[in-house]
């Protein structure tokens, strides 16, 4: 049995559930989203918690799909409850990020600026170098902060263009280092 799938959802106050044969529609504050379960798949409202339940759990097929269909259950009900968020921070002389409307102008060392329009529902928010990806679907946050982020990756030699908050860019010895150390071992 899956760890993940028997463990109930917790629907938070202002956060709703209807289930109708194998669509489940979930209203809350930030809107509405629906998601369709696979067959073999079961979902349940009771007491304020939303239940999957497989038919055959012994089939490895519908083993995978139970904590698939659990966990997406559980991300919006969360995105539409409080949300999702990423952060990624500009390193470098001179790079700089704008809002032009929706769209985000960032201008990070190349010939043009480089413009990026977010999908519908998320939310780009610009802050002294820092750059906030909200919205209420966990996929499209993380495929637009993603994107952004492939627009210039941070090098290894200094560290520059955009990263993740908190994520740390290992960095290589530029070639004076690799002279020096070559040097000293060629006695």
């Amino acid at each position: 049995m899956s760890k993940i799938g028997k463990l109930p959802i917790i629907l938070p106050n202002g956060v709703s559930a209807t289930v109708s044969e194998n669509l489940v529609q979930v209203t809350g504050a930030r809107g509405n989203a629906s998601y369709s379960v696979p067959s073999g798949i079961s979902a349940e409202v009771a007491d304020g918690k939303l239940t999957v339940s497989a038919k055959n759990i012994n089939d490895k097929k519908f083993r995978a799909l139970y904590g698939l269909t659990r966990a997406n259950l559980a991300n919006i009900v969360k995105g539409l409850d409080t949300g999702f968020e990423k952060k990624l921070e500009i390193v470098g002389v001179g790079y700089r990020a704008q809002m032009q409307g929706n769209d985000l102008v960032l201008s990070l060392g190349f010939s043009h600026p480089v413009k990026f329009s977010p999908k519908e529902g998320v939310k780009i928010a610009v802050e002294e170098g820092v750059i906030t990806v909200s919205g209420s679907n966990k996929i499209d946050v993380g495929e637009a902060a993603a994107n952004i982020r492939a627009i210039k990756k941070p090098e290894p030699y200094k560290g520059k263009g955009i990263k993740y908050k908190n994520e740390k860019i290992r960095k290589k010895a530029g070639k004076a280092a690799k002279a020096a150390a070559g040097a000293t071992g060629a006695k």
